[in-house]
């Protein structure tokens, strides 16, 4: 195992943003050595501030030779980069054999060095963070439960979603940027696939933000849902290929759902035409998409004289800009994450509903529930890692016991629970 100066393990971050928060201060309490690199060294520096753990400004596209050197310097590395520049650490991490976790979804690239992963004998463990991360190992819990107990499971409902917690709730979208503004710009874009009472359902964007989709969340009321990407990619993953409904989906409160709906009828995410913004006010941008359709609108700067110029951008550029303007998180708002499984089986002869439900808050602007419940499945991981409690080597998501067990377990010692 690869030591640091300190004589203990050295791990490695990528990425200082909005996530990297719970994750950096669930490390600095372990015996390890902990540096964070970003491009921007003032972010790095403002995550590690107080902290002994160590700050490096670096563009891992362009200063090849340090990120390999930072990378050989560690014993796992995580990545909270983007997900198209994990393949740039991920050979590294392959030349040099070293440990990967990210929190991101496995992609084609990610997926086609299985094989180098396998025979280099280290582990790359993918979908580690809150949704995809924590939903895998929370529903296979439950699911290997009920196995065991020779149920026959008819229906599969995952639900996750970022929200602002009730004592911050007070605009009409009921809705504050917690994690990446972009991802909350183009999500849904590719359309969404699931099955439900024995049919395949496919909706195209434009279908997906239907506010009256409800579920009924145990100490909040009906929350909306939208279904998430391709849910059918999971079913053989959870041993479910041929169950009658398999879905999963994103929560929101229905006042999101009915005014993004708006936002895509009207055009504001598209992304294939410019509009010169220098000089041009969020009001004279707006006037050219109509009039503003309900007060969610108006409430993200219909009428304002604000200027953008932020150059050349889309319409999406533009709406991204007004959500980071109109809907932050302010330094004493509280932000709150919900998780829902709902599992039908028939056990005994009896159709039944098992439903395992996990409500958290954050702290404030910085320390969110988002970024705790994002950074805390990695910390863990990379501690178990190091212990030598985790051995499994290959290209994985945490659906496996050994994997979830003793993530699961120290995940609710750290307040981090299923009711």
């Amino acid at each position: 195992m690869e030591m640091h100066p300190q004589g203990v393990p050295h791990i490695v971050l990528f990425g200082a943003g909005k996530s990297a928060t719970g994750l950096i201060d669930f490390l600095v309490r372990q015996p390890v050595a902990l540096t964070v690199v970003d491009a921007s060294l003032q972010a790095a520096l403002s995550k590690t501030h107080g902290f002994s753990a160590h700050a490096v400004g670096l563009d891992v596209l362009s200063q090849a030779e340090e990120r390999l050197a930072l990378v050989r310097s560690a014993a796992v590395v995580i990545s909270l980069m983007p997900p198209l520049l994990h393949q740039l650490i991920a050979s590294d991490c392959l030349s040099e054999g070293r440990h990967l976790l990210t929190a991101s979804y496995v992609d084609d690239a990610m997926r086609s060095m299985a094989p180098l992963v396998r025979d280099r004998g280290i582990l790359f463990l993918c979908e580690m963070g809150l949704d995809p991360g924590i939903d895998h190992m929370s529903a296979m819990s439950m699911l290997d439960r009920l196995r065991g107990a020779s149920a026959e499971i008819l229906a599969f409902r995952s639900h996750c979603g970022g929200l602002v917690a009730p004592s911050s709730d007070d605009n009409p979208w009921r809705y504050k940027i917690s994690w990446n503004p972009r991802n909350v710009v183009l999500a849904g874009k590719a359309g969404a696939r699931y099955r439900e009472d024995g049919a395949e359902v496919a909706l195209g964007y434009a279908d997906l933000f239907d506010p009256s989709r409800l579920v009924t969340v145990p100490g909040l009321g009906p929350l909306a849902w939208y279904p998430n990407r391709d849910s059918l990619g999971y079913a053989p993953l959870y041993g479910l290929a041929a169950i009658p409904t398999f879905i999963r989906t994103t929560l929101r409160h229905p006042e999101f759902c009915a005014g993004w709906r708006s936002v895509i009828q009207l055009g504001l995410t598209d992304e294939t035409l410019s509009y010169q913004t220098d000089g041009l006010s969020l009001a004279e941008f707006y006037r050219g998409f109509g009039a503003a359709p309900d007060e969610r609108l108006r409430f993200l700067g219909w009428s304002s004289s604000s200027l953008i110029n932020r150059g050349l951008c889309s319409a999406a550029d533009v709406l991204q800009y007004a959500l980071e303007s109109y809907l932050p998180l302010a330094p004493s708002d509280r932000d709150m994450v919900v998780m829902m499984h709902e599992i039908t089986y028939r056990l005994d002869g009896q159709v039944q509903t098992d439903t395992a439900t996990l409500i958290l808050e954050g702290q404030d602007a910085v320390h969110t529930a988002m970024a705790r419940t994002v950074g805390l499945p990695l910390g863990i991981a990379a501690m178990l890692i190091l212990e030598g409690s985790l051995r499994l080597t290959g290209l994985h998501i945490p659906t496996l016991p050994e994997i979830y067990e003793p993530v699961l377990g120290r995940l609710a010692r750290e307040g981090v629970r299923f009711i």
